[in-house]
């Protein structure tokens, strides 16, 4: 079935539902097929499936009776976190680190003063906020942020958007923050600032785990940034102040419910002020009379408003809305970047192997975990299969050598999602 047509469908099935009385449990399993197959959902066995769809279903009662609402200003849907448990949800996808929040020291500077501020602003309008990313089942919400709020100032005073790379600070920033188990925005600015800069997404790209930090890559400074500020906590005229100059690193509760399945509308709540997870604020506007901020989360295009949520400004409340006035920050960069570097040379396996740039060590003979032989995979950071004979893509780094398939994981542990192509695989299997 057609991506197009399985949302069509499911979107269908759905508005019956809502103008229905409750649905059958073998409708739900036909929406739930629907949903399988607009989302490329498949699971590990029968056991597995049943599951998922008493999961589903759950996820299901929720959505609709929170959308039978007439007073809500938001709606929810089954997206594609939609075959999670809550708190495998919340295991998952968070990742502030509440250690690092407590032991974080403010450094506090005056923001750039803006004297007309305008009534609305959307920083992707103007070219300064890249693609939405996806980081996965590893709770390095804190690196997206940060590097969303540098790519933003990198671009408003140089002029050029580059997008910027998580994996070198999940890999590499280890003096507060723990990669895949949290961090904390301040420190990976201030990791930046130390390393004197950050390499590229398209260098150094995300994996969505924790590898060993790349040292050659570590040199690349390809975007540099001088320092970093907190807006003053629950101050929200300051940290509009703050977005009115550039987008801005924020932390917010993000693990209710209503988070996980929200589609559109502005996000009132409920949520408590424990901040959990960190997005990136890009704007902000206003629609009926109700004043919102515009947020760019890290959860991919299949979540919410293609990966943004619109949620409640100015609620009289100090904290504001899940506490998104708590804990803001933002870069500070007033010097160009560093000349370009020099293009990468070979890749060194050993004493006497190289590979080409752009191209993958991988081990094809081993004896007593000795490698004897290596061979090249024609992808940078590619993934070496066990078979010894094949490689696949980092972003598609599970090697299926039985049906010749290079797979990624996506939601829960046992789903995968093949890749688009499934050339991949035969590609780069003739070294």
């Amino acid at each position: 079935m057609e991506p197009l047509l399985a949302s069509f469908l499911l979107s269908f099935l759905l508005f019956f539902d809502l103008s229905s009385a409750a649905a059958s449990p073998s409708h739900i399993s036909k929406i739930f097929e629907t949903w399988c197959h607009q989302h490329g959902k498949s699971y590990s066995s029968e056991e597995e499936k049943s599951y998922r769809l008493k999961v589903f279903e759950d996820n299901y009662a929720f959505v609709t009776q929170h959308n039978a609402m007439t007073n809500s200003s938001y709606s929810l849907a089954l997206n594609a976190f939609a075959d999670l448990t809550h708190h495998e949800f919340k295991a998952s996808r968070l990742g502030l680190s509440s250690a690092a929040i407590q032991f974080r020291r403010s450094n506090l500077r005056e923001p750039r003063l803006v004297r007309d501020i305008p009534a609305s602003l959307d920083w992707r309008e103007k070219g300064a906020v890249t693609q939405v990313k996806d980081q996965g089942s590893c709770g390095a919400c804190w690196s997206f942020s940060a590097t969303g709020a540098i790519e933003g100032v990198n671009k408003i005073v140089t002029g050029s958007l580059i997008s910027l790379s998580e994996q070198e600070l999940v890999d590499c920033d280890k003096t507060y923050n723990t990669g895949c188990e949290g961090g904390l925005m301040d420190y990976a600015f201030q990791f930046v600032i130390n390393n004197h800069g950050i390499d590229t997404e398209e260098d150094y790209p995300y994996q969505g785990r924790e590898h060993t930090c790349n040292k050659e890559k570590l040199k690349r400074h390809v975007v540099t940034i001088d320092d970093y500020t907190d807006v003053p906590m629950n101050n929200e005229k300051k940290l509009l102040q703050a977005v009115a100059t550039q987008p801005v690193s924020v932390g917010i509760c993000g693990s209710e419910r209503a988070f996980q399945l929200y589609s559109k509308g502005i996000f009132t709540g409920p949520c408590s002020t424990s901040l959990d997870h960190a997005v990136l604020i890009v704007g902000y506007g206003s629609e009926n009379g109700v004043d919102y901020w515009i947020v760019k989360n890290s959860w991919g295009t299949r979540w919410g408003m293609n990966g943004y949520i619109h949620m409640i400004r100015n609620t009289g409340k100090s904290e504001g809305i899940c506490g998104i006035n708590m804990l803001a920050s933002y870069p500070i960069k007033t010097s160009p970047n560093p000349p370009p570097s020099p293009p990468p040379g070979p890749t060194k396996c050993d004493f006497f192997t190289y590979c080409s740039a752009g191209e993958t060590c991988c081990c094809t003979h081993r004896i007593f975990g000795i490698c004897f032989l290596w061979k090249c995979c024609g992808l940078d950071s590619a993934v070496c299969c066990k078979d010894n004979r094949h490689c696949c893509p980092h972003n598609y780094p599970i090697c299926d050598t039985k049906n010749n398939q290079c797979l990624k994981r996506v939601g829960n542990a046992t789903i995968m999602e093949s890749s688009d192509t499934n050339l991949a695989f035969r590609k780069i299997s003739s070294w």
